[in-house]
């Protein structure tokens, strides 16, 4: 295997180099804090890691991907840059992905064997980073989300360098005008409702390391934050990051206005009431019958377009006379067809359900 492996690798660096000496080569530092080069605008890449792929769609770059990772052709529901692009299920494998392949040595086989000029990672360590490159003599640029399951700005100069070296910078400025813009209308619907009209709020079923039930939730949830709702989670000690868990007797204390079901976890919830309704109904919002599913956006790290289409439900359902305008089953069509090019809603909601619906939970 070794032998196989250096000799595939002495023949791509051949390959390289001829490419490169045809090519202008761009240098610039990656988001591990490595100076690196590459060529401009290469023909054939490989995304690695959590949101890597996303933001090669992101930047209409999809084109150039020569390989998936296992895990995107393995789980194919939940994201939608996956369902816009479904050529992409096509392509070779370049490796295992998933959560445990984060920061660990990619297959190199797999990789060298569909001969990329670039390798695009994300969450990979500087050392790792360099060693990887060393062996197979193909440039790896490090990018990054920021904080994992949240929305960061750290994701918008991982745009701007991906768009440089792929020649979509045009592209990478006009996805952050647009998230910049949605995130804007969100706070100008929302900033100056008065406190005493903000329902008391919580988002439950929220997946960590696999599906969860009720008691999952973010302390940082960020389409709650973006329309500015009052989240009953904020105060709550964190387990990892935003993630925590909501001991059940505290949720009744808590006893939410409106409750929201992230649908990836809705299943659990569903049957966990099944067996325990009264605990359920204990809770003013399952009473009232305020309760509402939204999309999963935390798959893979975090699906932003899916994120600001919760935010547009949330904000429909706790504010209708500020969101009267929008309909957000429409609103995510759009705004998936301007992040990953076509409106696949029908797709999500075949997935997990129609966004901002009551959940039907049926009383003893």
């Amino acid at each position: 295997m070794k032998l196989k492996l250096f000799s595939l690798g002495c023949f791509f660096t051949v390959l390289l180099a001829a490419a490169m000496a045809g090519a202008q080569a761009l240098t610039f530092v990656d988001m591990a804090g490595r100076r690196v080069t590459t060529p401009f605008d290469p023909d054939r890449i490989v995304c690695l890691g959590p949101g890597a792929l996303r933001l090669v769609v992101y930047l209409q770059a999809q084109d150039k991907v020569v390989a998936v990772e296992n895990m995107e052709k393995a789980n194919p529901g939940g994201r939608p840059y996956w369902h816009a692009q479904p050529q992409l299920r096509q392509l070779p494998a370049c490796g295992p992905g998933g959560p445990a392949a984060i920061n660990k040595k990619p297959d190199l086989e797999k990789i060298l064997a569909v001969a990329p000029q670039v390798i695009f990672v994300t969450y990979m360590d500087a050392a790792l980073a360099d060693e990887v490159q060393k062996i197979l003599q193909i440039p790896v640029v490090v990018l990054s989300y920021g904080a994992l399951a949240t929305f960061d700005e750290t994701v918008f100069q991982a745009l701007k360098i991906a768009g440089k070296v792929l020649n979509r910078e045009r592209r990478a400025a006009a996805v952050v005008a647009r998230i910049e813009f949605l995130r804007a209308d969100l706070h100008a619907r929302t900033a100056t409702i008065p406190a005493d009209r903000r329902p008391r709020v919580y988002v439950g079923g929220i997946g960590y390391r696999g599906s969860r039930g009720i008691d999952s939730t973010e302390q940082k949830y960020v389409p709650f934050d973006w329309v500015h709702a009052g989240n009953l989670a904020e105060g709550l000690p964190a387990a990892a990051g935003s993630h925590t868990f909501v001991d059940r007797e505290i949720l009744l204390r808590l006893n939410p206005d409106v409750i929201f079901i992230d649908g990836g976890g809705l299943a659990l919830v569903k049957d966990d009431y099944a067996k325990q309704p009264a605990y359920y109904n204990s809770l003013k919002a399952f009473a009232e019958r305020k309760v509402y599913l939204l999309l999963p956006f935390n798959w893979y790290t975090t699906n932003i377009g899916t994120a600001l289409g919760d935010a547009y439900a949330i904000g429909k359902i706790l504010y209708p006379g500020a969101f009267a305008d929008v309909d957000p089953a429409g609103k995510c069509d759009e705004i998936y067809a301007d992040l990953v090019g076509r409106p696949v809603y029908a797709q999500m909601q075949k997935d997990y359900g129609a966004i901002g619906q009551p959940v039907p939970f049926i009383a003893p």
